[in-house]
């Protein structure tokens, strides 16, 4: 039986290990049992976002220290995704996931279960296509595996980490004779992101596989997962992947809900959300209900049509910040009004993640 626990913890910086360093000196978390962290740091969200980085590798060195084992082996044993940009009033966080082996029994229902896969690392020329779309399908059912989840229906998130192109891997690509999807090293994160993103689709049963093929990829947006959040960076060449849900296999305290926002102002779905993790009010949540909520774990993007509920707006337009960053504000702000914080966890680019415009939304919460 496997019981699940989720911290979330403030930083004041992308190598800030303060945090977590005072949770396990107190024994609130032992290292070994930490089977993901899922961050967001304060860059800009884009290709040169060296904080992920950063704050992967500081997190990483920390642990080996603690385990007792290299820092790749750190890399190995726990996924790391770090989600790059905190605009507006976003705070600067991580999220811990602790997964322990008990003889507990199973709580009456079901609750929160979480599993961790790897894909393979990706050619350049992989990179938003099929290849990736197939692994990523693969690894998704690797981790329900993992978290002792049968049903794709109890599956609530699905959190992955995806490479990107540089310069560098486009020009590698052509030096061996293969051409990559886009040239553009920003794009290349879209497709990246939407290709993981089918992926996740497919292994859940949301698509079927015989409607994806390359020519789909980030252009045809009535195709999507209602569950997938997919981020990419530079710092890695295989997606890694964090399943959330809810399982018969758990003994956990907390569980999981999700709703899909339709736009970035969808504060309907961010309540829906909220009532599908358990709490319960009629018009806006109670303190004491807000108090139940451990973290909300989301999807922005400004959508391809350039306006929202009727209005345009200037997303898209403005070469001065880029949409994905304005994305994020946005949905932070729409967030942190219901749930009453800023510190939730929000990423940018949402192809094929929720509808053209909107994105999923998660929440955590003790049951």
């Amino acid at each position: 039986m496997q019981k699940v626990e989720v911290f979330r913890i403030a930083t004041a910086s992308p190598d800030d290990v303060s945090g977590l360093a005072a949770m396990i000196d107190a024994g609130t978390i032992n290292p070994h049992e930490i089977v993901a962290i899922l961050g967001k740091t304060e860059g800009n969200g884009c290709v040169n976002d060296f904080t992920r980085g950063f704050s992967t590798q500081s997190l990483a060195v920390y642990l080996a220290e603690k385990m007792g084992i290299s820092s790749n082996e750190v890399l190995r044993k726990v996924a790391f995704v770090m989600s790059g940009g905190t605009e507006g009033v976003m705070t600067p966080h991580l999220t811990v996931f602790v997964r322990k082996d008990v003889q507990e029994p199973a709580k009456q229902g079901k609750r929160l279960a979480v599993g961790v896969a790897f894909t393979r690392d990706f050619l350049p020329e992989e990179l938003g296509r099929m290849e990736q779309v197939n692994e990523v399908a693969r690894a998704v059912k690797e981790a329900m595996v993992n978290a002792m989840i049968t049903d794709p229906r109890d599956v609530h998130f699905v959190q992955i980490k995806c490479p990107l192109l540089t310069a560098e891997r486009i020009a590698d690509a052509k030096r061996r004779g293969h051409e990559v999807v886009v040239n553009d090293t920003y794009k290349s994160m879209a497709y990246s992101r939407g290709a993981s993103a089918l992926g996740v689709a497919i292994a859940l049963g949301e698509i079927s596989a015989s409607k994806i093929n390359n020519d789909v990829i980030c252009h045809d947006w009535s195709l999507y997962s209602s569950v997938a959040s997919t981020s990419a960076g530079v710092e890695l060449l295989k997606d890694e992947i964090i399943l959330v849900g809810n399982s018969v296999h758990s003994a956990s305290d907390l569980v999981i809900g999700h709703s899909v926002m339709q736009d970035a102002i969808d504060a309907d779905a961010v309540r829906a959300a909220l009532k599908d993790a358990g709490l319960k009010f009629d018009c806006c949540p109670t303190a004491d209900e807000l108090s139940k909520i451990v973290n909300v774990l989301a999807k922005a993007e400004a959508a391809s049509y350039g306006t929202v509920r009727g209005r345009r707006n200037t997303m898209l337009d403005d070469s001065d910040i880029n949409h994905t960053r304005m994305a994020r504000a946005v949905v932070n702000a729409v967030i942190a009004n219901v749930v009453k914080d800023p510190m939730v966890y929000v990423s940018g680019g949402a192809e094929h993640q929720g509808p053209d415009g909107g994105g999923p939304i998660a929440v955590i919460a003790r049951a």
